[in-house]
């Protein structure tokens, strides 16, 4: 049940692309929610591009009155009250973007329980009917101005476009939303009362573009979103193309890019993607993957809610080891801190470090993380592995991922 309406002309841009478009303004993200039918492997994929003020992000383990869960949250959040997206036990994972546009101005609220209300669903949901429900018993309580995007193990794909007062479902597998099977947000409302507020409309085009292109070349996996889609820095409205854009043949004119309307932007705190289970038997095989730190300056490792703890590299306190390399990275690829220069990445350090630069270094890295991945859970799906087993072998993964990241940076000035 929903209290909000499509605006008709909303609706006819969200069928012409194949997606539904989405709101949000204080906290920009970029989100996509894909069914099985578009997804590689056949199993749902979630993804989460996070933005924010709060650069110092990490994983914790926690536990709601039902299901125990990993999720991301704010390194100065020690108890973990607020979660920026996580997956459970009974493969049931959530994430959100801030939608500012459905906010009732008359209430004065800000969204500010949409962290805590996404700890409660980990806690409490194992399906996107679960999710449904905690949305009826709550509605008109809870401060909600969220996108809330969740998948489960019996196959769902869904948003939530979600205000106080009500929500709009949409079904990544229902045709009449998503004929091909994906869905996008950045961060404007199809739902909202308002068809010109909103923000993330240069995102939203690109990002239309990367994950249709990719489905259309088979290739829609964690594997693509993770090394292309999260660390994209394409802005299509100006033509440009930095991976491939000759670079000033003298080092001392550096080529620099505004990373404000970017995919992976200035302001990006960390990415998520989720891989969906095979079945509810075995949700212990939905996965979880996450880079600390803006995507470009950061490796993907995964987790599993299964192994009842996280990885080393990814916790600490205060601060994650991870998330730390890559705020120490990014400062070297943002170094002019004058006025607004920290929104201006050096294109000519990110493509010349080391000789080769770093996407190079990193895609090493991360080749063999998910290569090793693969080959572990194909064992683990011809025999259940032990929660010792698959906490041993995440922590070992995040530790080589975390020191040959922190071996390739060791130059960094």
């Amino acid at each position: 049940m929903t209290d909000i309406r499509r605006p008709a002309a909303h609706r006819a841009l969200a069928l012409a692309f194949g997606i539904v478009l989405l709101a949000g303004a204080a906290a920009p993200c970029t989100l996509a929610v894909i069914s099985g039918k578009a997804a590689r492997n056949g199993r749902p994929l979630m993804w989460k591009n996070r933005d924010t003020s709060a650069l110092d992000n990490k994983l914790m383990a926690l536990r709601g009155p039902k299901y125990a869960f990993t999720a991301v949250v704010d390194a100065a959040d020690a108890a973990g009250d607020e979660v920026w997206g996580g997956l459970n036990t009974a493969g049931f994972a959530i994430m959100n973007s801030q939608s500012d546009d459905l906010i009732d101005p008359a209430l004065k609220g800000d969204g500010a329980a949409n962290g805590a209300f996404m700890r409660r669903a980990l806690g409490e949901c194992a399906t996107v009917r679960d999710f449904e429900a905690l949305l009826a018993r709550t509605k008109g309580t809870l401060d909600l101005a969220a996108n809330f995007g969740v998948i489960d193990a019996e196959g769902q794909a869904c948003f939530f476009e979600t205000s106080r007062h009500g929500w709009q479902k949409f079904d990544a597998a229902d045709p009449r939303v998503a004929p091909f099977g994906t869905l996008v947000r950045t961060n404007f409302a199809f739902t909202s009362p308002d068809p010109l507020k909103g923000g993330g409309f240069i995102r939203f085009e690109r990002i239309s573009h990367l994950v249709e292109a990719a489905r259309g070349a088979g290739r829609l996996d964690a594997r693509f979103i993770l090394q292309e889609a999260s660390r994209d820095l394409v802005h299509e409205k100006l033509h440009s193309y930095p991976l491939s854009r000759p670079l000033p043949e003298d080092p001392a004119e550096p080529l620099y890019i505004n990373t404000n309307d970017t995919i992976n932007r200035n302001s990006s705190a960390s990415a998520m993607v989720f891989e969906g289970a095979p079945s509810p038997e075995r949700a212990d095989l939905a996965t979880m993957w996450v880079v600390l730190g803006q995507p470009v300056a950061g490796v993907a490792v995964p987790v599993w809610p299964f192994a009842g703890a996280v990885p080393g590299p990814t916790a600490g306190a205060p601060t994650a080891p991870l998330c730390d390399l890559a705020r120490a990275a990014v400062a070297y690829l943002y170094p002019d801190r004058r006025g607004r220069m920290p929104q201006y990445l050096s294109l000519t350090r990110l493509r010349t470090y080391g000789g080769e630069g770093w996407p190079a270094k990193r895609q090493r890295i991360e080749d063999a993380v998910l290569e090793r991945t693969a080959a572990e859970l194909a064992k683990w799906e011809k025999a259940r592995p032990t929660v010792a087993q698959v906490a041993a072998f995440q922590e070992s993964v995040a530790s080589a991922a975390y020191e040959a990241w922190k071996a390739d940076l060791a130059g960094i000035r």
